[in-house]
């Protein structure tokens, strides 16, 4: 089964080389799983010819928010809606959840209750998950085809399920602690609360989730649809 990856932003620099783009970090994330990968970095323009390109899809996460004004993000929103049609498999991370619901009907909008970052207790399929999150951006309204099926204390729309096609999260299960703790070194410094960061480090060695969210995205797309 081939998964198209759809890479909507870059790791920071200095991180990259160590760690990976955020492209590559699904497929590390999803090995193991019988999957064959491709990676098109839709945000430097790059996209695939048509929506059956891949058998199933997955749009990454990005330091943009959906609704900015960025030239690749109304032909990925079309690309969204077309991979809908056919009927193949998506799965959206973070951004990716949110350009998704975005582009079948929903809001995104930058929250007023500010930021989430590092382990954070989510309720996800009816279980109890800890993954790591890092945003501001939310959900604020779902769109009417899709079901709140994750949701935290922080974030009430954090997974959404849309007839059984489409599934999104709103954290990361591909950022590992080493990852959170360079974006708290980097990208965290004088934009998110330092309390909350000082709090993210303190959690770091706190196991997550991430290896049952990555059974539960193959299941996803490996599920047998008319």
């Amino acid at each position: 089964m081939k998964i198209g990856i759809l890479q909507t932003g870059h790791s920071p620099d200095n991180m990259k080389d160590q760690l990976g783009d955020y492209g590559e970090m699904f497929t590390k994330l999803l090995g193991g799983h019988g999957f064959d990968f491709k990676i098109w970095s839709v945000v430097d323009g790059d996209f695939p010819a048509s929506a059956v390109d891949a058998d199933g899809w997955l749009i990454t996460g990005s330091k943009h928010g959906a609704y900015e004004d960025h030239d690749w993000i109304p032909p990925l929103e079309d690309l969204i809606r077309a991979i809908r049609e056919t009927g193949r498999p998506l799965v959206g991370i973070c951004f990716g959840h949110q350009i998704i619901a975005q582009a079948l009907g929903g809001t995104v909008e930058k929250f007023s209750g500010g930021w989430s970052v590092g382990r954070t207790e989510y309720t996800v399929n009816g279980q109890p998950m800890a993954l790591n999150a890092w945003h501001q951006d939310q959900v604020t309204a779902i769109p009417s085809s899709a079901t709140v099926v994750g949701s935290s204390d922080f974030c009430a729309n954090a997974a959404l399920l849309y007839d059984d096609q489409i599934w999104t999260i709103q954290p990361h299960p591909e950022f590992g602690s080493d990852f959170i703790d360079g974006l708290i070194r980097t990208r965290g410094k004088g934009v998110v609360p330092d309390h909350q960061l000082e709090a993210a480090s303190a959690l770091l060695e706190k196991p997550t989730n991430n290896a049952d969210i990555a059974t539960h995205i193959a299941d996803f797309f490996k599920k047998e649809r008319p």
